[in-house]
């Protein structure tokens, strides 16, 4: 399937996964029965169950567009504290996730134009 304006019957639109370290996010613009569209953000992690087989554990949000600039505005703000109050952590292979994600190309700015 293109991930890009390809309906189909359960009112997927369009669809972006970004991987970024361990997870995987979705981006998919659903549209209601009443063809009004809205985003669901998907957070996706590998994890290994106690019997050594592996599930994905996944965490979603529903944003509508009537909350779109809100959200972008709050998470511009949020992003914008920690590239200028984090601490510079060295890349360790304990720390993979942030090693990984550095050279992400991944910009939510678009999401409110």
């Amino acid at each position: 399937m293109s991930e890009d304006l390809e309906k189909n019957d359960r009112g997927d639109l369009f669809s972006k996964s970004v991987r970024a370290g361990k997870r995987t996010y979705f981006f998919d613009v659903k549209s209601t029965r009443g063809n009004d569209y809205y985003l669901t953000i998907t957070e996706s992690k590998k994890r290994f169950g106690q019997d050594g087989k592996f599930f994905y554990e996944k965490h979603k949000i529903f944003l509508y567009k009537e909350d779109f600039e809100k959200f972008v505005e709050g998470l511009n703000e949020a992003v914008q504290h920690i590239r200028e109050n984090a601490p510079v952590i060295e890349a360790s292979p304990e720390n993979n996730h942030a090693s990984s994600s550095a050279g992400s190309d991944v910009s939510f700015e678009d999401l409110g134009n």
